[in-house]
């Protein structure tokens, strides 16, 4: 079996999309569009809640940082699939290809961690409001987002040096649109169980410890709720806390879907859709949800236009 070392590979190619390059063209437009509104919608939704003192409160503060994140994220991957669209293939070099699997899986981890803070905001919002003022201080939203911050580079790391110190057999194309972990570890032959163990283990710290704050910080939510005499007063406690909760449900259904199931027997096809999804079309979401369902964003946005 040839065998050749990471150290040795030279690049890496994407040949996603090249099999139907009647529809590369409009495939590009269609991305393009998408992200073009996924710039214009976050960066809005975060020049929107900087500019209108009714939105500087503990939640529009964390979800500013995670529409500024959502840029990045979909920045880091929608490029590079427009260029693979557009030239019907893209050669990566090993440098640039690690750069990518390290920022796509540093912005991501931030954004579950992100959407974990906001789920406790809501729990301290709806389950202990008198304490909230005392509780998601100015101190404390900056603490929360500097240890998301930090927590997203330490994994990212990690998870970065494990998948890359790998050895690959025979062909370096990737059927994909980026350097993602579910076609680079199609690609590894040898001893890789270390690396792979590295790489499980600080998914389960992060998809799974996230979703489980999310969950017990529900838990107590809807049990709050629940309390609430009147059905008006229970439904407007809970619609404070929709946007969030869809926003959750779209991006860590689709994570659970890619990262935290048995790799035998799903195609790269089935995986190149998952990841189309939640690289660009999710991103492009989050402000719709957030702007559409929330009635001070809706007021906000009414006095910009007036």
């Amino acid at each position: 079996m040839a065998e050749k070392n990471l150290t040795s590979t030279t690049q890496f190619l994407l040949t996603a999309f090249t099999d139907c390059p009647e529809q590369a063209l409009p495939l590009f437009l269609l991305f393009l569009l998408i992200y073009l509104i996924t710039l214009l919608g976050n960066a809005g939704m975060v020049i929107l809640i900087r500019v209108d003192g009714r939105l500087h409160t503990p939640m529009y503060f964390l979800l500013s940082h995670l529409s500024f994140m959502d840029i990045c994220y979909s920045s880091v991957t929608v490029p590079q699939m427009l260029a693979v669209l557009l030239e019907h293939g893209a050669a990566l070099s090993y440098t640039r290809c690690a750069a990518q699997f390290f920022l796509f899986t540093f912005f991501g981890s931030i954004d579950c961690y992100l959407l974990a803070i906001m789920a406790y905001d809501r729990y301290v919002a709806v389950c202990r409001p008198l304490l909230y003022v005392t509780v998601m201080t100015q101190k404390a939203r900056l603490g929360f987002v500097a240890g998301a911050y930090s927590a997203g580079l330490f994994s990212a790391s990690v998870r970065t040096v494990s998948a890359f110190t790998l050895s690959f057999c025979g062909t370096n194309e990737i059927d994909f649109i980026f350097c993602d972990l579910p076609p680079l570890l199609k690609l590894t032959c040898g001893d890789s169980y270390t690396q792979e163990v590295v790489i499980i283990v600080f998914a389960i710290f992060v998809i799974p410890a996230c979703m489980a704050a999310i969950l017990v910080s529900y838990l107590f939510i809807i049990v709050a709720i629940m309390r609430i005499p009147s059905s008006g007063g229970r439904a407007k406690t809970f619609s404070t806390c929709a946007s969030h909760l869809t926003a959750v449900s779209l991006f860590f259904g689709t994570l659970i879907f890619m990262y935290l199931r048995d790799n035998s027997g799903h195609s790269l096809q089935e995986d190149r859709v998952v990841a189309v999804f939640y690289t660009t079309v999710i991103p492009m979401l989050n402000p719709l949800i957030y702007s559409l369902r929330n009635q001070e964003v809706k007021e906000a946005l009414r006095k910009v236009f007036e």
